[in-house]
């Protein structure tokens, strides 16, 4: 599928992206280890707004820290950047900091994420749970389907792959509601790998045959699949999605922005369309990128900047001077 290129994401510099990323991983990453997960995920947001606020745009945050009364900054629907109402208008996903748990005890795979678009580019999600399942580019059209078993999709997969069921590898999250899932796939005889958090970077894995991991699945959070389908959009791959409520508030939550068929299985294209740009910059080490490294005065970064309509993905290091 060709993607169109964007003149308005032309305004915005796609290494402006990059730039904001870096600066929320590296504020987060002062406090890596330190155990307080709220103290590293305002430190990120912080600096996250900041940097936004610097580029010239009218922006939108369309996924973000959560809604307004639950969010002093980086709220869903907050303005940023320095030309509110005469900039390119931007629709904006971004987590400050992916995986605060992650951070707090110095584990793997913790991110600093944004993924942009034109106005009504992302889809406006409501912050509630998501039923998910990706894999990456290569194989055929609707190969996954939410409304198939964990048995079905492996078994489908395998065949596309040309292997045995029990040679995929499947990323899950480890938490107790998926116990049935991780039951069916041992049943199988598949490789589980099981991640304590940042099922960003699990989708993300799919596409990066270094990984080893064929498949994601399981439920987690509904804007951080807006998220990992702006970078699938990027550089290819399947996702499909449900969003899940579990009582009557959550159902109002989504009846607020727009979402009026609660039981719609999306597909990639409608979480993340158009042309769009994804940037992530490691804050710990992970399999997609390095962590944030203080070496004397100076701060390393390892990021990934990715375009839709160019299918360009661009690896960058930098080198950040303190003091």
């Amino acid at each position: 599928m060709t993607t169109t290129r964007s003149q308005t994401l032309d305004r915005v510099l796609v290494l402006e992206m990059v730039r904001v990323t870096e600066a929320a991983a590296i504020a987060a990453s002062t406090l890596t280890g330190r155990g307080d997960e709220k103290a590293a995920d305002a430190a990120a947001v912080d600096a996250m707004r900041t940097a936004l606020n610097s580029l010239y745009m009218d922006g939108t945050v369309v996924i973000g820290e959560g809604e307004r009364d639950e969010a002093p900054m980086l709220y869903i629907g907050e303005k940023v950047g320095s030309a509110i109402g005469k900039g390119p208008k931007i629709d904006i996903a971004l987590d400050p900091l992916e995986g605060t748990t992650i951070c707090a005890t110095a584990g793997p795979n913790a991110l600093a994420v944004l993924a942009i678009a034109e106005e009504g580019g992302l889809l406006n999600a409501p912050d509630v749970y998501m039923d998910k399942i990706a894999v990456g580019p290569g194989y055929p059209e609707g190969i996954i389907d939410l409304d198939k078993s964990p048995t079905e999709n492996v078994t489908a997969l395998a065949a596309a792959k040309g292997v045995k069921p029990a040679e995929i590898i499947a990323c899950v999250l480890d938490r107790p509601r998926h116990s049935k899932i991780i039951a069916e796939l041992r049943a199988l005889g598949c490789g589980i790998m099981l991640i304590g958090d940042g099922d960003v970077a699990g989708v993300i894995a799919t596409t990066n045959p270094e990984t080893t991991i064929d498949i994601y699945m399981g439920q987690g959070g509904a804007p951080e699949g807006v998220l990992a389908c702006a970078a699938l959009r990027c550089v290819g791959g399947q996702f499909k999605g449900r969003l899940l409520f579990r009582n009557d508030d959550e159902r109002a939550r989504a009846a607020k922005w727009g979402v009026t068929d609660l039981d719609k299985q999306y597909d990639l294209t409608e979480l993340a369309r158009g042309d769009c740009i994804f940037a992530a910059t490691g804050v710990t080490d992970g399999s997609l990128l390095g962590g944030v490294k203080r070496k004397g005065k100076v701060m390393t970064t390892e990021s990934v900047v990715m375009r839709a309509s160019s299918g360009t993905v661009r690896w960058v290091k930098g080198e950040h001077r303190i003091g």
